[in-house]
């Protein structure tokens, strides 16, 4: 008895340890006596095990049934043999036999030690399944434990026994971590290894910075303002586009905080990387322009079907528009989940000209069509052409001079001004030749980049409308 006190008192400090129920605790120790008991008696054993705490005894009876004949020894015994313990035993009766705990033998006990071992690592990792596989995008804290070969063995605060690591590919490469210093990472997912559950950290994907967020906002929180889509280069550039449920808040606002002190906080995390906060809309042209912030779109023109967009940007917001090496079109295009072509507005009417020259169809010279709104004139004139039925580039294009001035309220100094537009707009430079704005940018646009760069810490919250 003095053996099962002392395993009792060992088990206990188990539980303790392992965070185990004393239920639990009961199952485990049986389950080892029973395979004990196997490595006795045969596999098929049957016992009663009665655990007692306030004694520390552990009482083991094993149940054999009596058979005339002996097919399983395991758990089967011969009347004769029965009937030597006691005469009056019939076949089919239960003989119950009491077993000390000092009877085990060395291997007996061993087998008893791993199936119990067994148990506990199979019921942890049980746990670590339950606890975080439902988790996946939240924001788990802990400690850097080790740093083997570019990825980081982190020690996690709530769950210690948990097997986390942060791969170099989801770290950050302007970040360093050394061993002992905390970290703040996102659950990516929870990965089946042989040797059970791994939680994959990173800080690189752009659920990190979705997490970040909600855990500054309140708003997030409580489910008031919704992050409808992040695009991130990670060390470089991040695009959020958030909604709200309440027309009196502004998610923009909302996001960014009080002289920026909610975004400063996500932006000190992030080691300094720049974060746009964009206005979600429902409508992908209007959410396009909002994309492409801080440049301002002139016109957007979609392919529903090939879920293509091309927008079209004034020439001083070309490079705003096109980003460093090509990030901040890249990013927008990542936001709203289309591909997104940039043209500058000189460009899209030369490449619209050109494919209408060549035979394009029909819907390359509306493509290339746009309001007179946008044209370069007083606002008594265009509101006169507009008042004529006169509303797009195309409904102008063929007018003379004298068709001009029948206009109510155009007069021969406005036609002239008019008429030299159109000219302008529409005559081919024959040394340029038209290409497409590349979608990598180029070291023509790395200027523009600069001054749209500009800006404290690094932030460009809100959007073009």
């Amino acid at each position: 008895m003095n053996n099962a006190t002392q395993i009792l008192a060992a088990f206990r400090e188990m539980t303790a340890n392992k965070a185990i129920s004393r239920d639990e605790l009961h199952d485990l120790i049986k389950d080892g006596i029973l395979a004990a008991l196997a490595k006795r008696y045969g596999p098929n054993v049957e016992a009663e095990i009665e655990i007692d705490e306030a004694t520390g005894g552990i009482n083991i009876t094993v149940l054999r049934e009596v058979v005339a004949e002996v097919e399983d020894p395991s758990r089967q015994i011969s009347l004769e043999e029965a009937r030597w313990d006691d005469p009056d035993f019939e076949v089919g009766d239960i003989m119950e036999v009491p077993v000390e705990f000092a009877q085990f033998g060395r291997n007996a006990v061993m087998a008893a030690k791993q199936r119990i071992l067994q148990r506990v690592r199979e019921g942890e990792r049980q746990k670590i399944r339950d606890e975080y596989e439902h988790r996946v995008g939240e924001l788990l804290s802990g400690e850097v434990q080790q740093v083997e070969r570019g990825k980081l063995v982190v020690l996690l605060n709530r769950a210690r026994e948990a097997d986390a690591i942060v791969p170099w590919k989801e770290q950050n490469p302007r970040e360093r971590f050394r061993q002992g210093e905390t970290i703040r990472a996102v659950l990516k997912k929870v990965e089946e290894t042989p040797k059970g559950p791994r939680l994959i950290l990173s800080r690189a994907d752009p659920l990190f910075v979705a997490a970040l967020f909600k855990l500054e906002v309140p708003e997030i929180q409580q489910g008031i303002v919704d992050i409808r889509a992040v695009s991130r280069e990670v060390g470089g550039r991040t695009k959020l586009a958030v909604s709200s449920r309440d027309e009196s808040i502004d998610p923009v606002g909302a996001c960014v905080g009080l002289k920026g002190s909610r975004v400063r906080a996500v932006v000190q995390e992030l080691g300094g990387e720049r974060i746009d906060i964009v206005p979600w809309h429902p409508d992908p042209e209007v959410f396009a322009k909002r994309a492409l912030a801080p440049a301002k779109v002139a016109k957007v023109i979609s392919d529903y079907d090939a879920r293509t967009m091309t927008a079209i940007v004034d020439e001083d917001q070309l490079s705003l528009a096109i980003g460093r090496n090509g990030q901040n079109v890249r990013l927008a295009s990542q936001l709203i989940g289309w591909q997104l072509d940039l043209y500058g507005s000189r460009e899209w009417l030369e490449h619209g000209a050109e494919r209408a020259l060549f035979g394009g169809s029909g819907d390359a010279e509306e493509s290339a069509d746009f309001p007179v709104s946008e044209l370069d004139l007083p606002p008594a004139t265009l509101a006169a052409l507009q008042a004529a039925g006169y509303n797009t580039f195309y409904d102008i294009i063929d007018l003379e001079r004298e068709d001009l001035m029948r206009i109510p309220a155009i007069g021969q100094a406005e036609a002239e001004r008019i008429a030299q537009l159109i000219e302008e707009m529409t005559v081919e430079e024959e040394e340029a030749e038209p290409q497409p704005v590349p979608e990598g940018g180029g070291e023509a646009v790395e200027g523009g980049v600069e001054e749209g760069d500009a800006g404290a810490e690094g932030l460009t919250p809100g959007g073009a409308a």
